[in-house]
């Protein structure tokens, strides 16, 4: 088994359950599923963040350092499928999170990691990922519109191509325009480990070579833009994992939303009219 290897060579740590990743049987492998599976513990950070202060807005209202004014929140709803109230509410989530450790407003990496797993300190691969594409200007923290934008790409109405995109950026670790071979071994030996799935370095091989295979149409050794997008329409499972159900009604997820928000009821009527 691998397992000592993979540990010295990734040592990235992630949290996912191992039944939502695929069969490693080297006879049965199928990439789509492979790919889904290195998805599905990222898509849990996004829904463990957005449930991690469900219920606490009643208590606390952090100050507010960078403030949105209704017409702000408007045109954030005008171009996401989110609501007015329900960008109201995503500003309550952004707010408790924007003030765990810095009150300014923005959200840094440490807040995101203390949010997520209770302390500020430690490496994760898939934190670093969820970061750097939330982090839009690439200016080392996350403003509220980034938050706004990032999130609308897990919401059921999203467009199709927005969740291609995202997720091809997911897996070009160094940012070139390209899904090297390594930065897909990188992913995939990150969900094995913290699945706690057993393999030789022989069916990790395996499954790589198997990932270009399917996926680099022109056999270039590396994937670009157009090979991904037609992988993804050929495995539309793929991208089910690029959707959150709780996002088509933020509302419903804090209940305790409506006695906080500063939108009053005409103006969303307004809005909609």
């Amino acid at each position: 088994m691998a397992n000592e290897f993979l540990r010295r060579e990734y040592p990235y740590r992630i949290y996912t359950d191992s039944s939502t990743f695929c069969s490693l049987d080297s006879g049965r492998l199928k990439i789509g599923e492979t790919l889904c599976g290195v998805l599905t513990p990222f898509l849990g950070f996004i829904e463990c963040l957005i449930f991690s202060f469900v219920g606490c807005f009643h208590r606390h209202r952090p100050r507010k350092c960078l403030s949105y004014s209704f017409n702000d929140v408007v045109r954030l709803a005008k171009n996401s499928p989110f609501s007015v109230n329900e960008v109201e509410a995503l500003r309550e989530l952004f707010n408790k999170l924007s003030s765990s450790i810095i009150d300014d407003g923005l959200i840094h990496k440490e807040e995101l990691r203390l949010a997520l797993f209770n302390t500020p300190a430690g490496e994760n691969l898939f934190l670093d990922r969820l970061f750097d594409l939330f982090d839009e200007k690439k200016n080392g923290v996350i403003e509220f519109e980034e938050f706004v934008h990032a999130l609308s790409i897990f919401h059921p109405h999203a467009p199709l191509v927005d969740k291609i995109d995202f997720a091809f950026r997911l897996y070009d670790l160094r940012q070139t325009g390209f899904i090297e071979r390594e930065e897909v071994r990188q992913m995939v030996v990150a969900t094995l480990l913290e699945s706690s799935i057993e393999v030789s370095e022989e069916t990790l091989e395996l499954i790589i070579d198997k990932t270009f295979v399917d996926v680099d149409s022109d056999k270039d050794g590396k994937i670009n833009k157009d090979d991904w997008k037609a992988f993804v329409i050929r495995q539309p499972t793929h991208i089910k994992n690029m959707t959150l159900p709780h996002l088509k009604d933020i509302t419903a997820v804090f209940p305790s939303f409506i006695f906080n928000t500063q939108v009053a009821d005409y103006q969303c009527l307004k809005f909609y009219l």
